[in-house]
């Protein structure tokens, strides 16, 4: 315990920017990442919340914004759900909206990365 003590106190002294720096050379050194390690950790400490979080299956994804990038986020929208542009363009503008509802979590996450892309922001519920 006094290595992991003398670590963390050496950790302590470091900038942002060298913390940031370390965290990006140990996912590679490891390949992992460290959101995926906190997304991990994060339940078994979290008690009866996090066993209600792993239950869920079926996510909404909710256009927040356009993240001023509206036609490229438009774009997105009408591939994603096949909408046409004048149906796509109202619910960018009209954000937040549903972007699509009772998916599973990894067609959320697609989804998520697709409209982030491109320059869109979206949550999940």
């Amino acid at each position: 315990m006094a290595d992991i003590a003398k670590l963390v106190e050496e950790l302590s002294k470091l900038t942002v920017l060298e913390a940031a720096e370390l965290a990006t050379a140990l996912e590679e050194a490891w390949g992992v990442s460290a959101a995926a390690a906190v997304a991990v950790a994060a339940p078994a400490g979290g008690g009866d919340a996090g066993a209600a979080a792993e239950e869920k299956d079926e996510f909404d994804v909710i256009l927040t914004g356009d993240g001023g990038k509206k036609i490229q986020v438009i774009k997105e929208v009408r591939a994603i759900t096949g909408l046409g542009l004048t149906e796509a363009k109202g619910l960018v503008e009209g954000a937040p909206k549903p972007l699509k509802e009772g998916v599973n979590k990894a067609e959320a996450e697609e989804i998520k990365g697709k409209i982030e892309a491109a320059g869109g922001t979206v949550e999940l519920k």
